[in-house]
């Protein structure tokens, strides 16, 4: 019987913390090679839609599966099927649009907690959607922040944004009119947009800055124009491989330069210590987060044991034999 998870369900087992925890060490894991990680792959519908698949196995865990989902004009829909790494049997369906928020804003707190100056206290935030919820509380378990500005280009929301994610984080966070006021003397600094021209300029850069780039995963779609790129010191994704094919900032900025893709590393090696996060303090440090399946399926792992032990979620029948 495979194990049918809703929305809801995710969501009563899910925390930030755990999240964390499951995406460090699914990092750790792609380090020492016990995880194994395939690219994203895109199949466009008939008419305007688009179905995304994309796989992992972690043998530490004894899990491999998918993350598919579609986006259509009628919305976007998550499903992570889990299978056991030993046997093949098809232990979970989960609904996993929660699932990739959380693991999305973890991917962000981990590669700050490895890049980011230990005495980051400031954030500047462009984009006020759902994954810039997770991305801010992310962040924020990983460092003790005093001080928040938001930007996005719907005033209502950018306030509403502020509002919720000050008493989420317990710290004070600013609507602020424009993109370039909310990175200002920022510490930290985080795209999270659907744009496709950059919304993050070089010229805006300080020294000591970090920052997580989160909101695009297409080659034809950037947050950040090529000087943002070129000024980083280092500069990590969650996956140079996938990046070669759907890191706008990166592909745009660099082209088929191979000397200048050396530059990017996998954040595994930082997690893993095999390279440094950074080695000053006036270093700028990027972060280009596509989204990887191991991410997925470590956390997905996580929530299914905790979903037996306390008995949540609906058995579904797979595959049995008649009698």
């Amino acid at each position: 019987m495979a194990l049918h998870l809703t929305e809801a369900d995710v969501k009563k087992l899910l925390t930030m913390q755990l999240a964390l925890e499951a995406v460090e060490d699914s990092f750790r894991r792609l380090a020492d090679g016990s995880a194994v990680n395939h690219p994203r792959r895109r199949l466009k519908m008939i008419g305007r839609g688009l179905l995304n698949y994309m796989a992992a196995s972690d043998a530490t865990g004894g899990y491999m599966g998918l993350k598919i989902y579609t986006v259509s004009p009628n919305g976007v829909r998550f499903l992570a099927p889990l299978f056991s790494a030993n046997s093949g049997e098809l232990l979970a369906l989960i609904e996993a649009d929660f699932l990739g928020q959380m693991r999305t804003g973890a991917a962000s707190g981990v590669a700050t907690r490895f890049m980011a100056r230990q005495d980051a206290r400031s954030v500047g935030i462009i984009g006020t959607g759902l994954q810039a919820r997770t991305q801010l509380a992310a962040v924020s378990a990983v460092r003790r922040l005093e001080s928040v500005r938001a930007f996005g280009r719907d005033p209502e929301r950018r306030k509403k944004f502020a509002n919720e994610m000050t008493q989420r984080i317990g710290v004070g966070v600013t609507p602020v009119s424009s993109a370039q006021e909310a990175i200002k003397g920022a510490d930290i600094v985080i795209t999270s947009t659907t744009s496709k021209e950059p919304v993050l300029e070089g010229q805006w850069l300080e020294p000591g800055m970090h920052i997580n780039a989160i909101g695009v995963n297409f080659a034809d779609k950037r947050e950040l124009d090529s000087d943002a790129v070129r000024r980083c010191d280092v500069i990590a994704a969650d996956s140079r491989e996938q990046s070669k094919i759907e890191s706008g900032e990166l592909i745009q900025a660099f082209g088929e330069n191979g000397p200048e893709w050396d530059r990017v590393h996998d954040l595994a090696e930082i997690v893993a210590g095999k390279f440094p996060g950074r080695t000053s303090r006036d270093q700028i440090t990027l972060f280009k987060s596509n989204g990887l399946a191991i991410e997925d399926i470590v956390v997905a792992g996580r929530i299914y044991e905790m979903a037996r032990e306390r008995g949540i979620g609906k058995d579904v029948p797979f595959f049995e034999t008649s009698g």
